[in-house]
């Protein structure tokens, strides 16, 4: 009973276990070899007021971090949006066609792999204006992984499923709702999840080479002014938030699977 008593407070201990060991070894670090790191201690000073007064506007590049994040957030969101709208119908053409598959596989792996700081440039030649070209590299970077989730997500629906859709004579928009939806779900979801990763990752490298405000832009003035303190708390804040975007998608995920 004891054992079993233990391992129910484990998901609690263990992560907080894992937090201290973290901040000492952060602190040793920097009071030995890593003597321009800010300890935990002097980051606190030197962040709290962002912290504290988190909706704080003092000035375009000095706001609270709840700001800051909000302000991220809202261009993640559009550009994740835009990468949802192209990416799953584009996923579900390559999956219901092999030619379309072989016709632009190669193009998707070819361009899969470029950099968001190479196609953001290529976005202010196109657009001529940040947000735009902001919104572009996002959409463009977080697309592919929905693409190829819902590709391979149609290929792997039962053959038996759509004989069946055929022997009832249903609709391609019947067949679509009813059968291949419903069966490419999990596949769709592991898809989102990976894009909205990536579009979050995307708007930080954005906000740098733009310089708009949001916790990217923060950063990277925080790091030209050689305040490494805040550096420290914008990487906090765009990991807290990466993780609570990541387990919001999973509870969505969940609600969409017990349907």
């Amino acid at each position: 009973m004891a054992a079993r008593n233990s391992f129910k407070g484990d998901w609690l201990v263990l992560p907080l276990v894992g937090i201290v060991a973290v901040l000492l070894l952060w602190t040793a670090s920097s009071a030995s070899w890593a003597k321009s790191l800010p300890s935990p201690l002097k980051t606190w000073e030197m962040s709290k007021l962002y912290v504290m007064e988190p909706l704080a506007k003092r000035g375009e590049l000095d706001q609270g971090v709840v700001r800051f994040t909000w302000y991220s957030l809202v261009l993640v969101t559009k550009g994740y949006a835009i990468a949802l709208l192209v990416g799953t119908p584009v996923g579900f053409l390559l999956g219901c066609s092999k030619r379309l598959t072989l016709m632009f596989d190669p193009i998707i792996q070819f361009l899969r792999p470029v950099s968001p700081l190479a196609w953001l440039p290529l976005g202010l030649v196109l657009f001529q204006k940040s947000e735009p070209a902001a919104l572009f590299t996002i959409a463009l970077c977080a697309m592919w992984p929905t693409v190829i989730n819902t590709a391979v997500g149609v290929r792997a629906v039962p053959q038996d499923y759509l004989n069946v859709a055929r022997v009832l004579k249903l609709s391609r928009t019947k067949t679509l709702f009813k059968v291949l939806l419903p069966a490419t779900l999990p596949y769709m979801f592991t898809g989102f999840r990976l894009s909205l990763g990536i579009a979050w990752l995307v708007i930080v490298a954005c906000e740098m080479l733009i310089g708009t405000p949001g916790v990217g832009g923060f950063l990277w003035q925080e790091y030209n002014s050689l305040i490494y303190e805040h550096i420290i708390l914008c990487i906090l804040t765009i990991g807290l938030v990466g993780f609570v975007l990541d387990r919001l998608m999973g509870m969505v995920e969940k609600r969409f699977s017990a349907v």
